[in-house]
């Protein structure tokens, strides 16, 4: 049995269903992504694995034992850094601290060790009887951080950790989360695919409430091989809107649009079809000025986009 279980897991907000029928499971010390675009239930599947919401039906359990039948002691097991990261700026990082281990009843030698734990762990040393308000943005992560594992939780849930962060300050928050992974579950949502390479063993995909994909990065990185990715630029009557409809094609995005008629857009292809040669025809019959015509290399982005390209029955949740 799975260290942690979702089974046929939904969520419905004022009648638009926000999260249908998940289901995976995820063994002891896994490192896990959760990817998916904006509005596709990320953030609403870890609200309920943490308790901040009940699921409408199916259920989730910790260890075997439902988290509805657990209570306050399956909480104690789980920590969780929310998106928005929310914490108050007008207290110094120890009083913070030291407010949320009385939240969760620490104390004694369980509760300095935690400290110490935490405080080295995310290198906040240097900041721990500082203003929270007066920290970057780096830092603050950090601290979000500390408070999520200060009572050394089985379960890491951790919701956009690298959100607004710059590049120097993401790769500190990866190397972060990969050390605070050795001795630790963790359930790791980010837009960033190169994020998920550097620090996931495993990834799941969730689409408009659907879970579409789930296995071990590489091997989805194999199954990459043949979704092709077509960036063309060219100027004309019409070229996106037609573009767009492209038979074989699943996905388009547009790069870039100019005043003058020049657009350029990235098409994705079904497996295996190379729509070069349509488009080229295209290009001959409307009288297009064609620019570029270039085939991308497979990659996770490329599964990603074909995996949750849009529908016309998108779920605003």
């Amino acid at each position: 049995m799975s260290f942690l279980t979702l089974d046929s897991v939904s969520k419905r907000f004022d009648g638009v269903t926000a999260v249908d029928q998940v289901s995976f499971g995820i063994d002891r010390g896994e490192v896990v992504g959760f990817l998916g675009p904006n509005g596709a239930g990320k953030s609403t599947t870890m609200r309920m694995i943490t308790q901040y919401i009940e699921p409408d039906g199916g259920s989730i359990q910790l260890d075997g034992i439902a988290l509805s039948d657990g209570g306050r002691e399956a909480k104690r097991r789980i920590g969780y850094l929310p998106e928005n990261n929310p914490l108050y700026t007008d207290m110094l990082v120890a009083d913070y601290l030291g407010y949320m281990a009385d939240l969760r009843q620490l104390a004694g030698i369980v509760r300095s060790h935690g400290f110490d734990e935490a405080v080295a762990s995310t290198g906040i040393e240097s900041v721990y009887y500082r203003p929270i308000g007066e920290l970057s943005k780096g830092y603050r992560q950090r601290v979000g951080l500390a408070q999520a594992i200060l009572h050394h939780p089985d379960l890491l849930v951790l919701d956009e950790p690298t959100e607004g962060l710059d590049p120097n300050q993401r790769a500190e928050i990866r190397r972060l989360i990969g050390d605070l992974g050795r001795d630790r579950t963790v359930l790791l949502s980010t837009h960033v695919l190169s994020e998920v390479q550097q620090s996931c063993s495993r990834l799941l995909i969730i689409s408009r409430g659907k879970l579409v994909a789930d296995g071990a990065v590489e091997r989805l990185i194999g199954q990459a091989e043949g979704v092709g990715q077509v960036t063309v630029e060219a100027a004309g009557p019409g070229v996106a809107a037609t573009l767009s409809q492209l038979p074989g094609s699943t996905g388009m995005e547009t790069l870039r649009a100019g005043a003058d008629g020049r657009v350029a857009v990235r098409l994705t292809a079904e497996r295996g079809n190379d729509i070069r040669p349509a488009i080229f025809e295209l290009a001959k019959a409307r009288g297009w000025t064609l620019f570029e015509l270039h085939q991308e290399s497979s990659s996770l982005e490329a599964l990603f986009r074909q995996l949750t390209a849009p529908s016309d029955t998108g779920n605003p949740q």
